[in-house]
């Protein structure tokens, strides 16, 4: 990484005003510059402003969000930021990620930037997006701020803005003064701009901000058609992504970081094709596939062993795919291994089965469960009858997660929706969801039997809610057993 330190002083012998320009560096020290360099830096770029830009693809699915917001809080000041860069160690950041409300209304991903819905009229609102215009070069910002254009690359103006995301776009450096000097009630999307929500301190209030905050979680549980594209897209990538996967099982045997290999390798599908993964790959091999959120992936991959890849591709728009595969590292299930796989197996069908329009958003996850309880029973781990284990939860020791989730720009997508809308709610068509019941028998788990301990298994699918029952996102990978071996000799022998 380049360091711009050029000659450096301490932030107690700062150069005044009188002396030679200076660049502030975020760890206190200032690089000096020379008033030649500085004047030569400000004349000889070309124009680069671009004209007759084509809106975003979805910036009329964003102006109908945006108009169904207002209508559901008319008179009221609406302020949705995108969020600011994360120091991640000292002077280097976490790579951005504009909050979802944000991309949701507006469709930009740029940091620091700023959606206000002003009260125009009776019920309406006038939409402006403030952001940070390009970087000036008359003064040297572009080239003496660690985050100008030299040094992190170009932004678009605000007349380029205006163009791809169909809003008026302002200076967000004159947002403060904007907000502080306004009257009237305001809500606020809070935890992503420490500085908008100190701005607004004697106009809002946590209970309005969390209305806020729940509509437009639940406003993303259908999907439009932009959005499924999207989704479906993320899951295709993915899909190629454990096919990647796949073909390295035999290398990823022989390092010492097997998992490490394997998330590497689909996050390499991810960038490639998106824009990130949507979470953290979960990659674990053996007995780490019992650990839910296996992240570490520092163990080894071993014949013989299961691993349990939990894995999506995040495209450009941010939505992201969610999927589960359990393979054989060999190639092959043992039989205790395939029992196993195939009683999940068999409650992820039950539970895809139960996705359709009308039907509660739990009924699900109560299918898939009922048939986990009868094969725990059946094999002899719990003692029935069936309907006991499941009223008591007792299966729940071996499956303690939910069956599934909504899905979206966010992998828990909708997660501040109301309880009655969400959990106890009804499916509708262009709801997203996850089905990925899992059976973990911990290696240290003394009321099982010896050979079961230390596997793990989950089969994990996007479904879409349709007209008429569901549609499963993610078909193009194998589920069942035989053709999840099928499947591996084909990629292994490629």
């Amino acid at each position: 990484m380049a360091d711009e330190r050029i000659q450096e002083t301490p932030d107690n012998e700062a150069e005044t005003a009188d002396d030679k320009p200076i660049k502030q560096r975020k760890n206190g020290l200032y690089a000096a510059v020379s008033d030649e360099l500085a004047e030569n830096m400000k004349s000889g770029w070309a124009d680069t402003e671009l004209r007759g830009l084509t809106a975003l693809p979805q910036a009329g699915q964003t102006a109908a969000r945006r108009a169904a917001l207002s209508a559901r809080f008319p008179g009221e000041r609406l302020v949705v930021p995108a969020g600011n860069l994360r120091t991640r160690s000292n002077d280097t950041e976490y790579p951005f990620r504009a909050s979802t409300e944000y991309a949701y209304l507006t469709g930009d991903q740029t940091q620091d930037g700023v959606l206000v819905l002003e009260p125009a009229g009776p019920s309406g609102h006038d939409a402006t997006v403030y952001l940070l215009p390009r970087s000036d070069r008359g003064n040297g910002e572009f080239w003496l701020d660690g985050q100008g254009e030299l040094w992190v690359g170009r932004r678009h103006s605000l007349a380029e803005a205006e163009q791809l995301l169909g809003v008026p776009a302002k200076d967000v450096r004159t947002l403060a003064g904007v907000l502080s000097e306004a009257t009237g009630p305001a809500r606020v999307v809070r935890g992503h701009d420490a500085g908008v929500e100190a701005s607004l301190t004697d106009k809002v209030t946590a209970e309005r901000d969390e209305e806020l905050r729940s509509y437009l979680s639940e406003a993303r549980a259908v999907k439009d058609d932009f959005e499924i594209g999207e989704l479906q897209k993320a899951v295709d990538s993915t899909v190629r992504g454990f096919e990647d996967v796949a073909r390295v099982l035999d290398r990823a045997e022989a390092e010492t970081r097997g998992e490490r290999y394997i998330e590497g390798t689909f996050f390499l599908r991810a960038r490639i094709e998106g824009n990130d993964v949507g979470y953290g790959s979960i990659c674990a091999s053996g007995p780490h596939a019992t650990t839910l959120h296996w992240v570490r992936n520092d163990g080894r991959v071993r014949a013989g062993d299961l691993l349990l890849l939990d894995a999506g591709v995040e495209t450009d728009t941010l939505y992201t795919a969610d999927v589960t595969r359990t393979l054989p590292v060999d190639g092959s299930f043992t039989p205790l291994q395939r029992k196993i796989y195939d009683a999940v197996y068999e409650a992820q069908e039950a539970g895809i089965a139960a996705v359709r329009p009308g039907a509660k958003y739990r009924d699900f996850h109560d299918a898939a469960q009922r048939v986990l309880a009868e094969r725990l029973v059946e094999w002899g781990l719990l003692e029935g009858p069936v309907e006991k284990v499941l009223e008591l939860g007792l299966q729940r020791r071996w499956t303690l997660h939910g069956t599934g989730h909504m899905l979206g720009l966010d992998v828990h997508d909708c997660a501040v929706a109301r309880r009655e809308v969400y959990a106890d709610g009804t499916l509708e068509p262009g709801m997203c969801l996850t089905v990925e019941p899992g059976l973990y028998f911990q290696a240290d788990d003394l009321t099982v039997p010896e050979e079961y301990r230390g596997i793990g298994v989950r089969i994990e699918d996007d479904i879409l809610v349709t007209a008429d029952g569901n549609r499963n996102l993610s078909a193009g990978l194998p589920r069942a057993s035989a053709e999840v071996e099928t499947w591996l000799a084909g990629l292994r022998t490629a």
